[in-house]
């Protein structure tokens, strides 16, 4: 099994870094493309090996397709497709192989329900464990960020207040055991399903990641956060909750929980579950998507002066 290509080494302790990319879905694939710009360097640059995941998908070959062509724009190294149409297909020695050799893999977005039906339990969801544990980089976007925890949210609807039994759960790759991933979180309004499950399962920590936005996890325990929206954190291991006894689809009680919301340039310890750091990165909107002209003349400077328009790093710094 070659590891060669995996960037980065064993520690002191004799322990190779672990990493997590898990991503809100909508990343930018045609701009700037700092979330896949980081998976690729993290898998190596030039010298990688990444596997394309497509089986979410409704339109895997075309999905794949769009992902090679973007992890090449980036330069990125070898790109080769997994995509076990059936559990039965996930036990193909070549799918295992190509694993095996990965230094990045990539699960795209879909139905996380495929996921769990295809590829969870078999000996690619096993290979896929491997990969992790020898530090290449996992990556997932939408479903394939959904499937990264021990238990993901399969359904639920769609909300801000809490409701009882209005999600269900299924198993999913177990690369971050206590932790339940959401994804679309802003965007699709998810913060009542996030919540209603951590309330019926105090011991996860609920995280809910916005659109073109990515939760970088080190050693499952280091979050940090890239992208041009924020990762939600709720923590309700001491909050107040009806949710053993509330009626299905009556609003939650969920009292005392402890939620944080985390912007780019933030670094938080998820087990002790505290911020650690935080560095200014996201800019003034003004700054990252008006043109220069806009910007010149609301300041009164001429355009190309070089005048500040505002303050902060550029976009996706």
């Amino acid at each position: 099994m070659a590891t060669s290509g995996i960037p980065s080494g064993a520690r002191a302790d004799g322990r190779v870094p672990r990493t997590l990319l898990i991503i809100g879905g909508a990343e930018d694939r045609m701009g700037r493309s700092v979330v896949l710009k980081r998976f690729v360097k993290l898998a190596g640059g030039r010298r990688s090996r990444i596997v394309v995941i497509p089986t979410a998908s409704s339109v895997p070959e075309e999905v794949a397709e769009a992902y090679r062509d973007t992890f090449t724009r980036l330069r990125g190294g070898e790109v080769s497709v997994v995509h076990p149409r059936t559990r039965r297909d996930a036990v193909d020695p070549g799918m295992v192989r190509l694993l095996d050799d990965a230094t990045g893999v990539f699960l795209t977005g879909g139905s996380q329900n495929k996921l769990a039906q295809n590829i969870v339990g078999t000996p690619v969801g096993d290979a896929v464990h491997r990969a992790y544990d020898r530090g290449a980089v996992v990556a997932g976007t939408s479903a394939g960020a959904s499937v990264m925890s021990r238990f993901m949210i399969s359904l639920g609807e769609e909300g801000l207040t809490p409701r009882q039994r209005a999600s269900q759960i299924s198993a999913g790759l177990d690369l971050v055991p206590d932790v339940i991933i959401d994804q679309h979180f802003d965007q699709r309004g998810r913060y009542g399903r996030l919540m209603s499950m951590v309330a019926a399962s105090p011991h996860l920590l609920g995280m809910g990641v916005d659109e073109n936005t990515a939760a970088e996890v080190r050693d499952g325990r280091i979050l940090s956060v890239i992208g041009t929206g924020a990762v939600f954190l709720v923590n309700a291991r001491n909050a107040i909750t009806d949710a053993p006894d509330a009626r299905r689809g009556a609003p939650l009680l969920v009292s005392g929980a402890v939620v944080h919301t985390l912007p780019a340039g933030s670094t938080f310890d998820l087990e002790h579950v505290e911020l650690t750091d935080f560095v200014e990165r996201h800019p003034d909107v003004e700054v990252s998507v008006l043109p220069a002209q806009v910007r010149a003349a609301r300041s009164g400077a001429p355009a190309g002066s070089g005048a500040p328009a505002g303050s902060g790093a550029p976009a996706g710094s």
